[in-house]
Formats: C-alpha cells, structure tokens, sequence
C-alpha cells in the first residue's frame, strides 16, 4: 500500500547537514522518492567580486570557497597566475615544498572535520568530539606558521608569504606522532564498528562506470574504483619528488573491503588511509625541503598588471579536484575568474541521484560520505 508522500526539509541549521545548505526531500514512509538540493544560506557571488578585486586582494577571498579546506583555493588561484606571468617553473623550490607540506596539513583537518561529522551522523558521538579536538592541533601548526588557525592567506603567486620558522618542523613532526596513536583509537571505536559495517555498507552507492559521467572527483571517484589523483597525474608543488600511493578501492590496505565499492563505507575508509599517506607525505616534504628563497619578487602589488591571456590550473583537495579558470586583459584585475569545484557536482547531481530510494535515517550519512562544501556550490 503506497503511503502519502510528504515534504522534509534539512538544513539550513540542522545536525545532519555537512554546511549551511539545505536538502528539500520528498518522502513515501522512510523512502526518499525526490531530493533537491537549495543553496544560497552562506558565502555568494564570489568569481564576480573577484573581477573588482587586485590580483593580490583575491587570496583572502579565494580561501573563503572551502571553509574546511582553505589552502587548495590559494594554490589553484596562485598557479593560475603564476602561468600568466611565465612563473611557473621560476618559483622557489623552498616555496614548493612548504606548500606541499601545507597543502597535507589541511587536508589532514579537512579529513578529521568529516571523518566526526560523519561518526555523529551515525550516532557515535565519541569520535566527533575526538577528531574535532584533534583538528585543533593542525591548526595550531598554521597559527604559528601564518598567524591564523582557519583563512591562512598564506600561498601567494610566487610562492608563500613568509618562510617557515626553524623549530615549526619539530612540532609538525610531534603532532604527526600523536595523529598516529589517536587513528589507532578511531579504528577501535569507529572504523571496526559494527555499527559501522551495518550502517554504511552499500548505502549511497555511486557505481563505477557512472562515476566520470556523473562528474565525481578526489576520494568519491577513488572510492568507486578509479585510481585517479591530480598530485600523480600532473604533479604542482613538490609532489613530484615526493613517494606515495594512490589509495583506491578496492586497494585498501590495512581494511577488509566488506562491499562491492562506491558507497559511504569505501569512501569513509579511503579518508581514513588518506590522512596516514598524508602523514608520510609532509615527513617527506620536511625531509628533503632545501634551504633558500621561499617568493619571487613582487611587482608593486595595487599596480601590478599581469600579462594578457587564459590560464586554467588544478589542484587535488579533500573534497575533489579543484580548477580555477582566470582571464586577463593585461590590467590591475582579473577579467574573470570561474571556479570548477567538486562539491558542486557532488551537492547537486550526484547527491539528488543517490539520495532517490535511500531510507531517510541514511540521508545525514550518504551527504557527509560525499564530504560537500556549501561555498563551494554559492561561489
């Protein structure tokens, strides 16, 4: 007997939701029949207020897209122009390497805020308070390194603002120790769950071969079975001289893969063994970082006219792959700059797809396994 179908709403302000955003759900019973995704409760309009901004003035901006995640925004910003100006190859090595290690540093943040919220959508409440308390130690790193814990404006086209201080890399290389014992604990609570295993083994199923079609990107496509990653494929920053894997399903190490891939369960797992490679990465970085110049010298910054052409770069995020797109014209502002950011096609398109025939208990879950970011979508 078919049931009346009723209106939910979640979000804007709601435990469940990975953002200010909201999903508009139609329901017959617990089954989701129809989803839509309304946006618009936070940050907007933010490739057009960058047309009226100095090239420089756009890095506080450009972090400001991914919350979570910031630093990926100033990299893909900075690559970009750093190909109009014919800089690409003349940037420090110093600077590439503390950017890599800057990069893994917010990633590693990224994974814990989603890793908790995802742990609290499930009703394991220890794990959210865990990873968020942990998160705080990364972002002491980034206070000390850039003065700020979250918008760090710190990589800029020619490198990055400042150098790191000489005693930085011991408090890195203890709070990457301290990481190493706590994941040992979230495996114990969380990952080895039964709860767990029940909850979100085939549950928000993005399938293989509709994956590309569908636009997914980062770990969402490298938990479908894709061994894709923008850092292997076209190395930026020091990745290049750097030694890791691309973790995939169903390459998945130290976990017993218990589905057929491309639901929340791989995808949570791939998050996981990524903040280990994370780890070994920055090490790697602080090992073999050389001493010498960490920026190129600037032009005067509210005159500087950056040469006429268009640029695309991308970098690899927590949530995707990130492309910034900018246009010059040879003056003091971008033309234009559009953003090609992952939550845009996870939050819409592949949430909306998924989401039909799911029960409305794994709704909250099946969003933070695609890890969206609300700016993202109102750029």
């Amino acid at each position: 007997m078919k049931m009346k179908e009723y209106e939910l709403f979640i979000g804007p302000q709601h435990p469940g939701i990975t953002g200010n955003m909201m999903y508009h759900l139609w329901v017959d019973g617990d089954t989701v029949v129809k989803a839509e995704c309304n946006v618009g409760y936070l940050h907007r309009g933010f490739e057009k207020l960058m047309e009226s901004r100095t090239w420089m003035q756009n890095i506080p901006l450009v972090c400001r897209i991914c919350v979570p995640d910031p630093d990926v925004n100033e990299m893909a910003y900075s690559m970009a122009v750093e190909r109009l100006m014919g800089w690409r190859e003349e940037v420090p090595e110093r600077a590439r390497y503390i950017r890599t290690v800057v990069l893994e540093l917010s990633r590693i943040a990224a994974y814990l805020m989603g890793i908790g919220s995802y742990a609290g959508a499930l009703g394991i409440y220890t794990l959210p308070q865990w990873a968020l308390g942990d998160r705080d130690y990364i972002m002491d790193i980034f206070e000390q390194l850039t003065g700020a814990r979250i918008y760090h404006i710190y990589i800029w086209p020619g490198g990055v603002r400042w150098d790191m201080p000489a005693d930085l890399p011991k408090l890195i290389e203890k709070t990457m120790k301290y990481l190493e014992k706590r994941l040992k604990l979230y495996d114990d609570v969380f990952f080895k769950n039964r709860i767990f295993f029940d909850r979100a083994v085939d549950i928000g199923v993005i399938p293989k071969e509709k994956a590309i079609e569908w636009g997914v990107t980062g770990p969402n496509l490298r938990a479908s079975g894709h061994e894709y990653d923008v850092r292997r494929l076209e190395p930026y920053a020091a990745y290049e001289n750097i030694d890791f894997d691309v973790i995939h399903y169903p390459e998945l190490g130290k976990f017993d893969v218990l589905s057929s891939g491309g639901d929340a369960y791989t995808r949570m797992l791939v998050r996981r063994l990524e903040i280990e490679q994370s780890i070994s990465i920055i090490r790697q970085a602080l090992k073999k970082m050389p001493s010498g110049e960490h920026l190129l010298k600037h032009p005067n910054w509210f005159k500087w006219e950056v040469p006429p052409g268009i640029a695309y770069e991308r970098v690899e995020s927590s949530k995707g792959e990130y492309g910034y797109m900018v246009v010059s014209d040879g003056g003091k502002k971008p033309v234009r700059v559009h953003v090609r950011g992952p939550s845009y096609t996870h939050g819409i398109n592949v949430a909306e797809t998924i989401l039909k025939g799911a029960n409305i208990a794994d709704v909250s879950q099946i969003l933070f396994s695609l890890d969206i970011c609300p700016p993202d979508i109102e750029r």
